[in-house]
């Protein structure tokens, strides 16, 4: 916290560079200084209106491309809730005083999403500077160098542009083929024993920041089951690779292991082997139901929730360790036991379903216990939806969450 109060209007206001403020439909929320004197408008000329009807396309240019690149970009923005810079643009703009004559201009754009804690899109900054000059710089050209000039650096920002695009729908191609194979890896589940299960996945809005978490339930000789969810660091399509592999080797250890415990330590040393997988967290529990007892161990992973049939929850932090990779040798992972009553219900979970921006994970870990005590009677399938339905951001998560939900 900053040791004394900050105007942050007065400093938008100053700032040297021309800023808009613009909410998440393109209306004009603030202006400053800069932005009005370059525009030669008033503060009550553009606060409260659209912005592509304060500064409309030039309707004599057929050619005109700067609105539609411009809202192209602002929508990334509010889709993505990434900054998003643009390439040079010509955008030509109505003369102070003389409406309907437009006047060449180039620009270089940027636009800055302001996130909420949970993460959606309030605002955009719209930074912009004018280049007109720079574009027309040049004393001592010759009669056309000037004309060649502008059109050759016009040229390639829109060449720049096209790439940019290409980049984009190249991300999104990538993104569809990560989710196709994390959707082949993680299906749903059948019957394990007798008992169901109620899993989900939802992965993070924008880019490709999915597929770094799974999860994983293997049926054990008696009456027992293992449950688990772990989480790669890293996104994209290698985080998907690397998740494959853990949530293979995590689920043959289950079921030759003696104990959850022993089970991560297996996988910690098979994960030396496997590039990118260093400081994957990981959580997994043995059900065993003629004892009516949990065994769980931790490699740096969020806590388990038991939610008791009284509506109390408890959280199972009491073998935790340190993530994969990051823990010494040789000394044995923690393991501890719970016992359970009929009817309750365990929740594992990775930190994308709790974790908010600016936020403290106790804040989350709450927010989970509460909703988990609301919905108690609950059935695993509804009680699944619910909680993804209050847990994530309205906009989606930035971040990918898996969720597994066993009544006991």
């Amino acid at each position: 916290m900053s040791a004394f109060p900050i105007d942050y209007a007065a400093v938008f206001q100053a700032l040297p560079g021309a800023a808009l403020l613009l909410t998440p439909q393109f209306v004009i929320a603030d202006a400053n200084e800069a932005l009005l004197r370059r525009a030669g408008r008033e503060r009550h000329e553009l606060i409260g209106r659209p912005l592509f009807d304060v500064f409309p396309e030039n309707p004599g240019d057929p050619d005109a491309s700067g609105m539609r690149n411009l809202r192209a970009s602002l929508e990334r923005v509010v889709a993505t809730g990434a900054r998003d810079s643009m390439a040079l643009q010509r955008y030509d703009v109505e003369a102070p005083g003389r409406p309907g004559t437009f006047e060449e201009r180039y620009w270089s754009p940027v636009n800055v999403p302001v996130l909420d804690a949970d993460g959606r899109v309030r605002l955009i900054v719209h930074r912009v500077e004018e280049v007109t000059q720079i574009v027309r710089a040049g004393a001592g050209d010759q009669p056309g160098d000037r004309v060649r000039r502008e059109a050759e650096l016009f040229t390639r920002a829109q060449d720049l542009q096209e790439v940019n695009e290409r980049l984009r729908r190249a991300r999104v191609r990538e993104r569809e083929v990560v989710l196709a194979l994390q959707e082949a890896m993680l299906p749903a589940p059948r019957p394990v024993g007798h008992h169901r299960a109620a899993v989900r996945y939802r992965p993070a809005v924008g880019a490709l920041n999915v597929c770094g978490d799974w999860y994983d339930l293997a049926d054990l000789p008696g009456d027992r089951m293992a449950v688990a969810v772990g989480d790669v660091v890293g996104h994209g399509l290698a985080a998907a690779c690397v998740m494959g592999q853990l949530r293979s080797a995590l689920s043959a250890a289950a079921r030759v292991a003696d104990g959850p415990a022993r089970a991560l330590e297996v996988l910690g040393i098979y994960a030396r082997s496997v590039d990118g997988a260093e400081s994957t967290t990981a959580v997994q529990a043995v059900i065993d139901w003629s004892t009516h007892t949990l065994s769980y161990s931790s490699a740096g992973h969020p806590p388990p929730a038991l939610l008791h049939p009284d509506g109390t929850v408890e959280l199972l932090d009491g073998a935790t360790d340190p993530p994969l990779g990051a823990r010494p040798e040789h000394v044995d992972r923690p393991q501890a036991q719970v016992a359970f009553a009929d009817d309750a219900v365990l929740v594992l979970y990775t930190d994308g379903l709790i974790e908010r921006r600016h936020e403290d994970i106790d804040v989350g870990l709450a927010r989970l216990a509460e909703a988990l005590t609301r919905h108690r009677g609950a059935d695993a399938e509804t009680l699944a939806d619910a909680l993804l339905a209050e847990l994530l951001p309205p906009g989606g998560a930035t971040d990918d969450a898996a969720l597994v939900i066993i009544r006991l």
